[in-house]
């Protein structure tokens, strides 16, 4: 086995980084579209935070924030693999820049909620930008491989990877100050300004055709908006069939996280709010950190070996943070333990967008991710559910450690998963 020495990754780094100028200085597309992604995510999490306190400080009522949580993400289960066919029947770049327009419009009449007799607004509001961000995302991963050249791809959505977690951590301070300092319609000005300007940055992107070897090299025309995935590939297909079970297992798990991390961190840590605000950005932090070092490093390993093993070591590590209370009772390790996963994190997210991008043809890639973006919400709903079950009669560490056991299981099927 050959050992890598501190000075050979030195250079690898250093070399990353002179890749990672290369790909955003020479790439005008791929600047305006990762640059986009920044600031319209940005601009979401900014109206998630904002509004979710408004809402609750509008209302007392722990239900209408469960209620329009649920309505933002229902389409996402619903709609993913016609999104996904919309992705591949229409111009990506003209649907991206249409869907940011739409959601600058559709966020206005929420200006106007000031009782909570009008919190129907806020729910139909949350519904319509749940369909389009159902349609946003697909076109958004399906348009990476026309502008960006294959040996790219992983750097390339490791930055990705990144700019979501950069936008996830200031986003969240930045609502948080602005529904406090100028209200909601403070924090609906900047969610539509961020969408307009993403709007913008994606209409001057040249567009692109579709990559050598795809669809105009063989493949033949997808179907309509049925949201079918039928590719005339065997092994292709069964790489699809193996990412749809790796979302679903994955998925699951992040919905019991998602229900199960703040009563782990209260019930089970001692800790308080600000504990918890701590421990989410860690996390965030820690992917980060993750996508900025793949983005400079990101080997030789194959797309799939690198989602394999980085979703083993997440589960380990993540193992190791629910179950370290049983021997050392204090709360310091756990936002240096979530921190660390947010490394094999960003590794399996870059590895997973890279190896779905390229299982299969351009012209069904819209409807593989659709495919993915509705099993993961459904299974992630499904995880809620039985976290809000399980939690309080199996218990919140031992619901815990199966998510992270099932991330073990997701990294075994990858890695053991055969392109036939």
């Amino acid at each position: 086995m050959t050992e890598t020495r501190p000075a050979d990754l030195m250079r690898g780094l250093s070399g990353g980084g002179r890749e990672i100028r290369a790909l955003l200085g020479g790439n005008r597309d791929y600047r305006r579209l990762l640059l986009a992604g920044l600031i319209s995510q940005t601009g979401d999490w900014v109206i998630g935070t904002g509004l979710a306190f408004h809402v609750y400080r509008l209302t007392g009522s722990t239900l209408s924030a469960a209620v329009m949580l649920l309505l933002s993400r229902l389409p996402d289960v619903v709609l993913g693999p016609v999104a996904g066919a919309l992705a591949d029947r229409w111009d990506r770049r003209r649907l991206l820049v249409a869907t940011d327009v739409l959601l600058a419009l559709g966020l206005l009449p929420l200006a106007a909620v000031r009782e909570p007799g009008q919190m129907w607004i806020v729910y139909a509001v949350a519904l319509w930008t749940g369909v389009l961000s159902t349609v946003l995302a697909p076109a958004q991963k399906a348009l990476v491989p026309q502008i960006v050249a294959g040996p790219q791809l992983v750097r390339a959505n490791a930055l990705h990877g990144q700019a979501g977690q950069a936008a996830r951590l200031l986003g969240a301070m930045l609502g948080g100050a602005a529904v406090s300092a100028g209200g909601l319609a403070a924090v609906v000005a900047i969610d539509v300004a961020s969408f307009a300007v993403s709007a913008v940055l994606q209409a001057g992107l040249r567009t692109p055709r579709p990559p050598a070897g795809t669809a105009a090299a063989g493949g033949r025309r997808g179907p309509g908006l049925d949201g079918g995935v039928r590719l005339p590939v065997a092994g292709r297909g069964t790489g699809v069939r193996m990412l749809v079970a790796y979302m679903m297992i994955v998925g699951l798990g992040e919905g019991v996280f998602a229900t199960l991390a703040a009563p782990f961190v209260s019930d089970v840590l001692g800790g308080e709010g600000d504990a918890y605000g701590l421990f989410l950005s860690a996390q965030a932090v820690g992917g980060i950190a993750g996508g900025l070092l793949v983005a400079l490093h990101p080997g030789r390993a194959a797309p799939r070996t690198l989602l394999g093993g980085a979703t083993i070591a997440l589960g380990v590590v993540d193992l190791a943070l629910f179950m370290y209370p049983l021997a050392v009772p204090a709360l310091w390790p756990a936002p240096v333990l979530i921190g660390l996963a947010g490394l094999p994190a960003a590794a399996a997210t870059a590895g997973f967008t890279t190896l779905a991008q390229t299982v299969t043809d351009d012209a069904r890639l819209g409807r593989v991710f659709g495919v993915l973006a509705g099993a993961h919400a459904a299974t992630g709903l499904a995880g809620m559910a039985l976290a809000g079950l399980l939690g309080g009669v199996v218990g919140i560490v031992p619901v815990l450690c199966v998510h992270a056991a099932g991330l073990v299981t997701a990294g075994i099927l990858a890695l053991t998963w055969r392109h036939a």
